[in-house]
This record gives C-alpha cells, sequence and structure tokens, in this order.
C-alpha cells in the first residue's frame, strides 16, 4: 500500500438500515484510503444505493457509525456531509433544468463559500437558521467588494470544471440544462460534484442509460481522476468499468458484504458467482442491455 493510500478516508462499522420489514443494509463494515477506488457492485436490491444514500447522509441509518477522516457524519444530513467533503452523483440523474450548465456547476460550490456565507455554522441551529439565509440574501442583492471578488474566482472555476468534460459541456456553459443530451446532463452532474473538490467523490451508476461509447469515455475520465488522486466510491452494473477503475471492490447481497478484493479475487468467489447467477460462472459484463448484467441473464 502506498503513503497515499495509507491514510484512512471513510470508515463505516455496523450500518443497518431497514424499510418496513426489510432490512436493506444490515450491519456492514468496510473502509476507504486516500487515492483508492472502491466499487460496490451487487444484484438488484442487494443495498448498493441505499448504503450510498446512507454514507451521503441522505439517509439516516437505524443503528452504525460513519466517520470521514475520523469525524462523525451527521445521521440524515447531506448538507453536513457536503460540507464535509462528500460530493456525489445519484442513480437517477438531477440537474436544474432551468438553470444553465454553469450554473448548475455554481451550485456544487457553495460549500465553498466564505464571503457570501456569513454565519454559516448557524444553519444546523433551527431556531437561529434563518440568520445565514437572510444574511446571503441581502448580500445576493447588495454585494460587498469581497462578495464581489468571490464570485469572479467562482466563475473560473466554474469554466476550469467544465473544462475537464471539453468540448461536450464548454460550449454550452450558457444553455438550459434541459436542453442537454441525457448523457451531458450526467456529465453535469459529476461537475457539479467535483466542484466540491470533495474529499469522497460517490457515483452511483454514472454510466447508466450510456451507449458504448459514451461508457467508454466515462471510463477515461474516472481514470483520469483516478490517476489524480481522487478518492472514489463507484456503484455500477457495468462491470466493464468496474474492472478497469477498482482497486478494491466491495460485492453486496441481500444487505450484506458477501466478498471484498480485486476484481480478478471476486469474479472467481464462489459465494459472488452464486450470487449472480446461481452456480454458473460470472462472466464480464457488456454495456448494452441498460447496464444489467449480460451474463446468461443473469442481474
Amino acid at each position: 500500500m502506498s503513503a497515499q493510500q495509507s491514510e484512512q478516508i471513510l470508515s463505516v462499522t455496523g450500518l443497518r438500515r431497514s424499510f418496513g420489514g426489510v432490512r436493506a443494509v444490515d450491519g456492514i463494515d468496510f473502509e476507504v484510503n486516500r487515492g483508492e477506488f472502491v466499487s460496490i457492485i451487487g444484484p438488484n436490491g442487494s443495498g448498493k444505493s441505499t448504503t450510498i444514500n446512507l454514507v451521503s447522509g441522505v439517509l439516516r441509518p437505524d443503528s452504525g457509525r460513519i466517520l470521514l477522516r475520523g469525524s462523525a457524519v451527521r445521521h440524515g444530513s447531506p448538507e453536513d456531509a457536503a460540507e464535509a467533503g462528500i460530493a456525489r452523483t445519484f442513480q437517477n440523474g438531477r440537474v436544474f433544468g432551468n438553470l444553465t450548465v454553469a450554473e448548475n456547476v455554481e451550485v456544487g460550490l457553495h460549500t465553498t463559500l466564505g464571503a457570501a456565507r456569513p454565519f454559516r455554522s448557524l444553519v444546523r441551529y433551527p431556531v437561529l437558521r434563518w440568520v445565514p439565509i437572510l444574511a446571503e440574501l441581502a448580500l445576493a442583492l447588495l454585494p460587498t467588494p469581497k462578495v464581489r471578488a468571490e464570485r469572479e474566482i467562482l466563475r473560473a472555476e466554474v469554466d476550469s470544471g467544465l473544462a475537464r468534460f471539453g468540448e461536450r459541456l464548454s460550449p454550452r456553459a450558457g444553455d438550459p440544462a434541459y436542453t442537454l443530451s441525457y448523457a451531458n446532463r450526467r456529465r453535469t452532474e459529476i461537475a457539479r460534484a467535483l466542484a466540491l473538490d470533495p474529499v469522497l467523490l460517490l457515483l452511483d451508476e454514472p454510466a447508466a442509460g450510456m451507449n458504448q461509447s459514451e461508457t467508454a469515455e466515462v471510463g477515461r475520465q474516472l481514470a483520469e481522476l483516478k490517476a489524480n488522486g481522487q478518492t472514489i466510491i463507484l456503484v455500477e452494473h457495468k462491470l466493464e468499468l468496474v474492472n478497469q477503475l477498482s482497486d478494491r471492490v466491495i460485492v453486496m447481497d441481500e444487505g450484506s458484504i458477501i466478498a471484498v478484493g480485486t476484481p480478478e479475487q471476486v469474479q472467481a468467489d464462489e459465494k459472488v458467482i452464486e450470487a449472480y447467477l446461481g452456480r454458473r460462472r460470472l462472466r464480464p459484463a457488456t454495456v448494452g442491455g441498460g447496464g444489467q448484467v449480460d451474463s446468461d441473464g443473469g442481474r
């Protein structure tokens, strides 16, 4: 393990979440080290996306502990998770359709603002949260010199973030997001998440619905992020991407972790083979079929 990877970024211990009588996540433990690319895979309904939703604060766990760089992430608080440095994309792409592409990316920079967000620490207190809200509104209407200077820095960072995706997004910076193709809306969502300069990036099926060439392009962009040291958790059905990018793979089934290892190790694991395909051999997935595992009809 390299010196870069020796620092533990995320620690998950005893994480549980049920929906009614269904235990979606059943007491799982795992960790992610700095610079690691970790994929979470498993059959449909295995608990992958629920795990991501718990780590990112979208869902509140029934029990368990989530630590980011040794500090607890407040349960059920996406705002706190983002402030702590956790950014994410969603399985069903979420962009603000009536905002421009640049404005969508700018939303991701909200947690980095200082001059435009006075009293930000008061947001977590229900009785006092109106104070920073009113202060932000006032500064938006009557910006101070510091706020105007911060906006200039913001515009440069947005341009830089869009440039990461080259001709796909930069020429469309001023266009409403609803005019984009599906693939470019997904790219905009990733650009927005990266604008936070996250400690941990969570990607929930970023290539879902993409064709072979689009998936390959996403793979190259994620490989570049990995090469630059970005710590990433990927949830993905397309095993081609998982095999290409992952340092480690966590396999889930029925809310539990059944295997952890390199892509080669987990594909040879009998519990993984049985979870996906009964007793049949797990073959590499194609990129077709809407992102489903294309192996003897398995899902």
